[in-house]
């Protein structure tokens, strides 16, 4: 590949990358829950906290088989050879994934579980258990867990039981014979998900500091209490994983919220992906579980612990041990507003933006809650796709509907994972009188707007919020995202006109600022990396820097590697799949990426571009990603204020740049560095920012 600038900035059709030069996007997402994982290795790192990072490892680790792996092992399956999926693709991807698991069960059982004993925390077998413990245990099964259990013995008659995607189950071998004198030696017991994974002893049995015991052993040590008269042999704890995309096809349904209740239902039960079994288990019944599942050798997990760690976060909230966990972070009041005063008439000298979580969501709280109130205001439109379980955005809309005012929601349904919940505020909204759709059929409405329409005088004024987040205030403490607000009259034009397309699936009128997908968002990205390029290539400064989550969009790798073939110095800050590789002689000599996994979740996406004398700066809700380019509404802003956009560049970009702490740096063999500066004064970006936003509430004391 020749890295000739001249030659590479053409208008020439054929990619500078092919597929194949390109790194794996699903092995990026398993090389980016290493880096999460490195969070439970660290010494220094709070120990339940340590804890949390090695669920949060398992949860990502079970959505990337609900929703990835069903391609891979569809094409083992059929044994292509050829394509993004192959055969291939499907082993080296289940042996990434379990390589990871055994690490994350070797941490856990060599690293975790001693150093929780040493702080009086003990997850007790049935083994170490005293006959105290034994007998509450009993008592507990007797009581509370025995009569929900329903084993069932397989015959003809009793086929093997429809299994729930995630769910604990048992296989047993009986030796003997039931009670009709036939041979029935294999029996399931399904384990109902009400009952919890995590015990806790009380303390006048537990004797010693805080005592746990897993439901899984409690069945486990009482397995023959259920089949009476039989013996009960070999046995493993087992749990399969299924694939949980909903599939729905919207242009053959009349009512899409009838159709995705329906599907809903069907979810907990689609194609096996991945079986996971105790270490112990045998191979006569693991491999009777796989072929009951249908699925290859290389998708069943031996696991050295409970199926679920997941489960095990449950512990950080039952144990009372603040020196566990990270000191409390309290966000600061966003400083471009005051606490009571008039949200509106702040934005009217000026746009407001709010670093979460660094600042509180209390700030897009209060500018809701403010129209909410103000007889002023006429109307309220939202879109909502992750609202969460705080319903007080919820509240605040429902009592606007009951004061008057016109609220319009768009809610998109197929936020995956959280269709339920969106149905169910969908379903409140309009019990109560407010106007919800459901965007656009055949594309999700991922853009976070807010849009107020206020009289003032003889004149209507139209005020707004953007956000690179979803409207969660818990997430809003947890996530690192931008809320924009704003009454710039071409900005919030351009809002109502996207809610007006979204309501009425009209034409999109012109925008003034906005880049809207799927219409503009992609074509305006490349043609500023093309800008770039171009001034690289007649000698002028030449930069781009941009921060997402993900980058696996092939036009706009490609677009990246031409312009920086072509002079132009490009930074990448990917926090999760990145499939462009990076410092590859005469290839992406010029693109640089690094991954900063922290204590908050990295999530803002900024867009920076650097052309000659032209400096330009986006916030998006978007990833460069194909699906959000082409398949979903997405938005991205420009921040013309020079003060605000230096304030962007400062706390997005450029101390993201100089983290010598959780960063990490893709080498151009396609594995991440971890990128470790040395020094007292070395700090990472999230901590710099707590500290600065910290200062900054003392000052104003």
């Amino acid at each position: 590949m020749t890295s000739s600038p001249t030659s590479n900035l053409s208008a020439d059709p054929v990619r500078v990358a092919s597929e194949g030069s390109l790194l794996d996007r699903d092995a990026s997402i398993l090389d980016f829950n290493s880096r999460v994982l490195d969070w439970a290795k660290r010494t220094e790192v709070p120990l339940l906290e340590r804890l949390r990072y090695l669920c949060i490892v398992s949860s990502n680790l079970d959505e990337f088989f609900e929703v990835r792996a069903m391609l891979h092992l569809t094409a083992h399956t059929q044994k292509d050879k050829s394509g993004a999926y192959t055969s291939e693709s499907f082993k080296s991807n289940y042996k990434k994934a379990a390589q990871l698991v055994e690490e994350q069960y070797s941490l856990y059982n060599e690293t975790l579980l001693p150093a929780l004993e040493k702080e009086s925390i003990h997850i007790l077998t049935h083994g170490v258990r005293n006959p105290v413990q034994k007998k509450w245990v009993h008592d507990y099964f007797v009581r509370e867990v025995k009569p929900l259990l329903v084993p069932v013995g397989l015959d003809p008659a009793h086929p093997f039981p429809q299994v729930a995607n995630k769910s604990l189950n048992f296989i047993v071998q009986l030796s003997g014979k039931d009670v009709y004198g036939r041979q029935n030696d294999i029996a399931i017991v399904k384990v109902p998900r009400i009952l919890p994974r995590l015990i806790r002893l009380p303390d006048k049995v537990a004797g010693r500091g805080s005592c746990f015991v897993l439901l899984s052993s409690v069945i486990r040590a009482h397995l023959a209490d259920l089949f009476v008269g039989r013996e009960v042999g070999q046995f493993s704890q087992f749990r399969v994983t299924r694939n949980s995309e909903l599939s729905v096809d919207e242009d053959d349904v009349e009512n899409l919220r009838t159709a995705l209740r329906q599907g809903l239902q069907h979810r907990q039960y689609g194609q096996a992906v991945r079986l996971e079994v105790s270490d112990s288990c045998s191979e006569h019944l693991s491999d009777f579980l796989l072929k009951q599942f249908k699925l290859p050798k290389p998708a069943l997990f031996r696991v050295a612990g409970p199926v679920n760690l997941v489960r095990l976060s449950q512990l950080i909230d039952l144990v009372n041990e603040p020196e566990l966990l990270f000191p409390g972070y309290q966000a600061s009041y966003p400083k471009q507003l005051e606490r009571g005063a008039s949200v509106f008439a702040r934005i009217q000298k000026g746009d407001v933006l709010i670093h979460q979580p660094y600042e509180s969501f209390e700030g897009v709280l209060d500018f809701l809650r403010e129209a909410v109130y103000d007889p002023q205001v006429l109307a309220i439109k939202q879109t909502i796709y992750r609202i969460g379980n705080d319903t007080v955005m919820l509240d605040l809309l429902r009592e606007a509907v009951r004061r008057g005012k016109e609220v319009t929601a768009v809610v998109e349904l197929k936020a995956r994972f959280d269709e339920e919940a969106n149905i169910n505020v969908a379903e409140q909204l309009e019990s109560v009188g407010a106007q919800v759709v459901y965007g656009v059929v055949g594309l999700k409405t991922h853009a976070k707007m807010l849009l107020v329409t206020r009289r003032e005088g003889k004149s209507l004024k139209k005020y707004g919020h953007l956000s690179t987040g979803n409207y969660n205030p818990r997430t809003a403490r947890l996530y690192t995202d931008i809320s924009y607000l704003t009454c710039d009259p071409q900005l919030t034009a351009d809002m109502d006109h996207v809610f007006m397309h979204l309501a009425s699936q009209s034409r999109l009128s012109r925008m003034n600022k906005l880049w809207v997908a799927p219409f503009y968002l992609h074509r305006k990205i490349i043609a500023q990396i093309e800008a770039v390029g171009a001034a690289a290539l007649k000698g002028q400064a030449a930069k781009i820097m941009v921060k997402m989550n993900a980058l696996t969009d092939l036009d706009l790798i490609d677009a990246l590697i031409r312009a920086g073939q072509s002079g132009a110095q490009i930074d990448l800050i990917i926090r999760g799949a990145c499939m462009l590789p990076a410092e590859v002689e005469n290839f992406t000599d010029n693109i640089r990426v690094r991954s900063v996994v922290g204590r908050f979740l990295e999530h803002t996406r900024v867009f920076y571009f650097l052309s000659g004398e032209k400096e330009s700066l986006y916030l998006s809700s978007a990833d460069w990603m194909n699906r959000n380019m082409l398949r979903r509404i997405e938005l991205a802003w420009p921040v013309d204020d020079p003060v605000l956009r230096q304030r962007v560049i400062d706390e997005c970009l450029s101390v993201y740049m100089q983290d010598g702490r959780n960063a990490w740096r893709l080498a151009p063999e396609g594995h991440y560095e971890k990128i470790e500066k040395k020094g007292r004064h070395i700090r990472s970006a999230q901590a710099i920012l707590m500290q600065r936003y910290s200062a900054s509430v003392k000052n104003k004391k």
